[in-house]
């Protein structure tokens, strides 16, 4: 990733489930979990979905505001939200423009030919927001926890 931890974030503005804007500049104050994801209702985007979904408390405590982001439509997001009961926002990119900006898109090989997919990813951004870490290729499992123990050691 050439996104360099230290540096101001990609800002950025997008509709999450419900029609509703988000930017980082909107959580000034407060920090931000930032994470990619490829698709809504796939197994492994729901165990991250969910780890996050359980954490959620620990996650506010220490005044974190989490946003999932895909590629997926509004009424996909709502969909799966719904269906999870995920309390935090899923935010929709389709053209991709913020799925650029923090360099989380590469070729993947298909049947057809090869086409841009997305990897999964995860940013914490500070309360001025400047990104303190940014991690390519997390196990969707294990990131949530990962997340966590960041949010705890940066917050020390």
């Amino acid at each position: 990733m050439a996104l360099k931890e230290g540096t101001p974030a990609p800002d950025f503005c997008l509709p999450d489930q419900n029609g509703n804007l988000h930017s980082p500049k909107l959580y000034r104050g407060k920090k931000i979990i930032l994470y990619f994801y490829p698709r809504d209702n796939t197994p492994g985007c729901t165990k991250q979905a969910c780890g996050f979904r359980e954490r959620y408390s620990l996650f506010q405590e220490l005044q974190t505001v989490i946003l999932g982001v895909s590629r997926d439509s509004t009424a996909s997001h709502l969909r799966f939200q719904e269906k999870l009961a995920l309390p935090f926002p899923l935010l929709s990119d389709p053209e991709l423009t913020v799925h650029r900006a923090y360099e989380v898109l590469q070729p993947k090989k298909t049947a057809q030919g090869t086409k841009e997919g997305t990897v999964r990813s995860a940013f914490l951004i500070d309360e001025n927001g400047i990104l303190l870490k940014a991690l390519s290729g997390v196990k969707a499992t294990d990131n949530p926890g990962e997340m966590l123990e960041l949010l705890k050691a940066a917050s020390l």
